[in-house]
C-alpha cells in the first residue's frame, strides 16, 4: 500500500503539519496548499512543503492528521 504524506517543515527539521492519506490526487491538492500556504518570510528561512510516499502506516509521523 501507497502512503503519501504531506508535511510542513521548519528549518531545524521540526514538522509541524502533517497529513497522510492514501489518494494521489488529494495527496497533490494538500501538498499544493502546504506550499501555497508558506510565507515568503518562512521560504526564505528555509522552510519547506514536502511531498513522499511510505508503504505502512507505522512510517507515518504519530502527530499526522491520517486520511483513508
Amino acid at each position: 500500500m501507497k502512503i503519501w504524506v504531506n508535511e510542513q517543515i521548519d528549518p531545524s527539521g521540526m514538522i509541524h503539519a502533517c497529513i497522510a492519506c492514501c489518494d494521489e490526487s488529494q495527496a497533490q491538492e494538500c501538498h499544493e496548499s502546504f506550499k501555497k500556504d508558506l510565507t515568503q518570510i518562512q521560504k526564505a528561512n528555509g522552510w519547506v512543503a514536502q511531498l513522499r510516499t511510505v508503504d505502512s502506516w507505522d512510517l507515518v509521523p504519530v502527530n499526522a492528521l491520517k486520511l483513508n
